[in-house]
């Protein structure tokens, strides 16, 4: 029997990637965070001047924006701490955990802007729509800026913390057409119903976002294979190896963001030697799936080790 864990070498590069990906998203997550918070209080005031709704509402998702910035942020500096006897990944999955708050945070505002925006719809207060325009153009400027910002600099595909974040921004910058829309609205047909109603439009495009990361963060959490992974072709290419007789146990997960790893059990033909078979295992794994974290462990028939199969069948 044989197991198989990293090389020196490889754990090196793996974590020198992670760090220049995460020094990066870290830059493009700061300057988000500056341009965000400011248009936020610039949006608060300007909705309490003017009495919009959709300005306020935008201000609210703003402050989530904002709080969801600084968390990613913090899950960074986290996830850069080094593991420890109690914590053998570290502190990875922090990244997974902040992302999943900021999903369930836009859940509970598109609520509140939903709720609010009913009350208005049954008794519409007059908005100063003028102001309300220029001070959402403005807040749409800044939060193109802050989408653009990410995806110049951050990892916005692959990162599912910075993902959330990002997701957060462009949720506001819908919130800021809104707003024009809603003025423009009430600037030419004095409908100031439209206030609430486009306010309501946003808080559905903020929960379908929030949606997608809830579900995404919660796949991860329960240790999901990785979407972009089949199980059935990871089975299929090991057992294209001649020796290998069976493939057991097999388990494809993400510990955190672009850091996918898989542990299984290969059973091969007696006679057969152990170390080839490995390397060329982990090679395929690599190279067909891009998966450098791989824990493999050779059986033969006189030995195998089968507690996880039981398990299975109680």
């Amino acid at each position: 029997m044989h197991g198989h864990h990293h090389s020196h070498n490889h754990d090196h590069n793996h974590s020198h990637s992670h760090d220049h990906g995460r020094n990066s998203n870290k830059k493009g997550l700061t300057i988000a965070l500056v341009i965000t918070a400011g248009i936020m209080f610039l949006e608060f005031f300007g909705g309490l001047f003017t009495n919009s709704l959709a300005l306020l509402s935008d201000s609210g998702h703003m402050l989530s924006d904002v709080s969801a910035l600084a968390l990613s942020l913090l899950a960074m500096w986290f996830a850069i701490r080094p593991p420890s006897p109690r914590k053998t990944y570290g502190y990875y999955r922090f990244e997974i955990l902040a992302a999943l708050f900021n999903g369930v945070a836009l859940f509970v505002i598109a609520g509140v802007i939903s709720w609010e925006a009913y009350l208005r719809i049954l008794d519409p207060p007059k908005v100063a729509s003028g102001s309300m325009m220029l001070i959402s153009f403005i807040g749409l400027a800044a939060n193109l800026l802050s989408a653009w910002v990410l995806m110049r600099n951050s990892d916005v595909k692959e990162n599912i913390n910075v993902r959330s974040a990002y997701l957060h921004v462009l949720g506001d910058a819908l919130g800021s057409v809104g707003a024009i829309l809603a003025g423009i609205l009430m600037q030419v047909f004095a409908w100031y119903v439209a206030d609430p109603i486009i306010s309501i439009i946003v808080a559905v495009l903020i929960l379908k976002s929030a949606w997608g990361v809830v579900a995404h963060s919660f796949h991860i959490l329960m240790e999901g294979t990785p979407i972009t992974i089949d199980k059935e072709k990871v089975e299929e290419i090991l057992l294209s190896i001649p020796e290998v007789e069976n493939v057991h146990d097999l388990h494809i997960w993400t510990i955190t963001s672009g850091f996918d790893t898989l542990s299984c059990h290969l059973l091969i033909k007696e006679g057969s030697e152990s170390q080839p078979i490995l390397q060329e295992a982990i090679k395929k794994i690599k190279e067909q799936f891009h998966i450098q974290h791989t824990t493999i462990q050779i059986e033969t028939i006189d030995f195998q080790h089968d507690g996880c199969q039981a398990m299975r069948t109680v």
